[in-house]
Formats: C-alpha cells, structure tokens, sequence
C-alpha cells in the first residue's frame, strides 16, 4: 500500500473494499460459492487479501435512539425485494428557517468518542499483521444535506448562501475536531482519512462546478489541511461523473480519489491516468452497474486487468469495485474480481 501510495509499482496491485463490499444477497451468494468452491467464509477469504482495514474510536456519547445517528438523521429500511437499504426519511434541519436555528440545534460533539481507547483498538486491528489503518468520515456537503434535504440545501446554496455558510461551518468544526484528537491519538498509525461529498451524478456533476469551487470545496482545504498535518493521506470519495472536478479536488488537497464510476458521462480511466496520475492516486474503478452483475467471468477478468494496466502504469492504484456489489451479481464474478487482482505481473 505505502509503495502504491508513492507512486511505486508493486509485486501485485494492492486491493480493498473502500466505501464498498457485498449487500446481502450479494454476499449470502458469495458465501455459498466460497463454502462449496473453497470450504472458506467470506471473512477467511477476504480478510488476509484485503490491504486497508476501517478502524476507529468508540463512541461513547448520549444513546442514539434505533435508527437515528449522532446528527439526529433518522433512516429506515427499504425493501428492495431481496433485501433492504435504510434511506433517511427524517432530516432534523428541514423546517430550519434562519441562522438562529442552526446554532440553536444540539450538534453533535468530538467528545462523545473515547480516543484514550483508540490505540488499543489500532493494536488489535494490526494484530494479525500490520495494515493499512483508515478512519472514516469527513463528510461536509453530505452530512448538510442529510440535516436540511437534498432539494433544499441546493436551494440554500443557491438562495441562502450565508445560511448554507454557518450550517457547513458547524459540521466541518465537528470534523476538524474529530480528525484532530483521533489522529493525536493515534500517533501515526494511522495511514488513510477517508473523506467523502458525492457531487457527481450520472451525466455530470450534480451543481455547477462554480458554486462547488466557491461554496463547498473550501471546507475541504481546512479539513485535508488538517488531516496533513498528522502525516496521514487523504482518500476521498464521490460517486458519478466528476471529471470536471478533478483538478479542483487536487488543488483541495486529496490524495486518492475513490469510486471511479467509469460507466458515468466523461469518465475516463486513461486520460485520469495521464493528466493526473502523477500526482494523484486512484481507488476503485471496477463497474457495479455493468461488468460485474452482466458480464461473463473473462470479462471481468479482463476488466481487472484493463484497470492494473492503466491505472497501475507506475503505481498509485488500489484495486476495487466503483461501490457496493449489488443483489444479483454472480458470485462468479465477484470471485473472478479478486483472483485476477491477486495475481502478480506474469503470473
């Protein structure tokens, strides 16, 4: 990982499962197939192949109540058929109507973590073998939206500039603060800060790339520049087709991009690689809305090595699915994904 990081080439390109994994049914296929194929679970099989591990400080903060988080957002489960997903359908900050609401809300605090613990936690994660450590969640145009509504925070941003200002501002002091003691009390072991605002749709970036640059993209410089000074990276993550954002999100401050839904308008994996890969280091890539649920075994396998070919060139790839592996995926495929990834250079 640190070599791939470097922009290193490596013995095999290293793999993870970032903001990703299999749904239920997904993984309930996988299962089946791991226990009949190679008498392993999910776990055996993927823990020892898997280069990053997701760890952090307890928390240890008022009780949430059942389906609620630390921001008061409350989601429920959605049944697709052969399982569910939770969807919010309560944002606390919807009725907001003035800056006065918003520093009258009861925000969440950096306290409500227990960080002396959270060096015996990095232990016990590396105690099979020492990983990559990540620490999740440095959200900001997300965790506002999750509070106001989608459509309205758009509308704020457009509408109530100032009003979207101090609403951003109070999720971004959480993190600042979050990030801040976690890392000290991490001592530098932690080596990825995962951080993430999906602002990319299908066809394009879902708000112009001006009211980005100007109303949301500076929380992130204060939070990368943050993160930096612990010696940690930062990895962030957007779903859809943000190719236009990518010089932006360099100058931001990140380190990897993540997601890389190349099935997206304008995304494009070779000239990712040539305008940025320099600079920039790539998570992700392989499709969970056309090759791994409708492609054949050697397509898959194909497209994993398209991705170490071009992505790889030098180093800076972590391989990986573009997002979660979704019900209906053959399980073939998903074991197809990782067996090529695995595979050294002539092997």
């Amino acid at each position: 990982m640190l070599l791939a990081l470097d922009h290193r080439e490596t013995d095999r390109v290293p793999i993870a499962l970032v903001c990703s994994g299999l749904n239920p049914p997904a993984y309930r296929a996988f299962a089946a197939l791991l226990g009949r194929e190679r008498g392993l679970s999910v776990e055996q099989y993927l823990d020892p192949l898997l280069d990053i591990r997701a760890v952090g400080p307890a928390y240890i903060g008022p009780p949430l109540p059942p389906g609620t988080d630390l921001w008061g957002v409350h989601r429920r489960a959605m049944s697709y058929g052969a399982g569910s997903y939770d969807e919010i359908d309560h944002h606390p900050l919807a009725s907001a109507t003035s800056i006065d609401d918003l520093l009258a809300w009861p925000w969440p605090s950096a306290d409500w973590f227990d960080y002396a613990g959270f060096p015996d936690r990095l232990a016990a994660a590396d105690a099979d073998g020492e990983r990559c450590l990540l620490v999740a969640n440095g959200n900001i145009f997300e965790s506002a939206w999750y509070l106001r509504g989608f459509e309205q925070m758009l509308l704020d941003l457009a509408l109530a500039p100032e009003f979207a200002h101090v609403l951003c501002e109070r999720v971004l002091a959480f993190h600042l603060a979050y990030f801040e003691r976690a890392l000290a009390a991490a001592r530098g072991r932690i080596d990825l800060v995962f951080t993430a605002d999906d602002i990319g749709g299908q066809q394009g970036l879902l708000l112009s790339l001006g009211m980005w640059e100007r109303q949301l993209k500076p929380y992130h410089v204060r939070l990368n520049a943050r993160i930096h000074a612990f010696g940690a990276r930062v990895i962030y993550h957007s779903d859809g087709a943000v190719m236009d954002a990518v010089p932006g999100l360099l100058d931001m401050g990140i380190d990897v991009l993540q997601a890389l839904q190349f099935d997206c308008a304008g995304m494009d994996p070779e000239r990712l690689k040539r305008e940025f890969g320099d600079r920039l280091c790539f998570q992700g890539g392989v499709s969970v809305q056309s090759t791994l649920p409708f492609g054949t075994v050697e397509q898959v396998r194909a497209e994993v090595r398209e991705r170490i070919r071009v992505l790889g060139r030098g180093g800076g790839y972590i391989l990986g699915p573009s997002h979660a592996i979704q019900a209906g995926t053959p399980p073939e495929n998903v074991l197809a994904m990782f067996e090529e990834a695995r595979r050294g250079p002539g092997v």
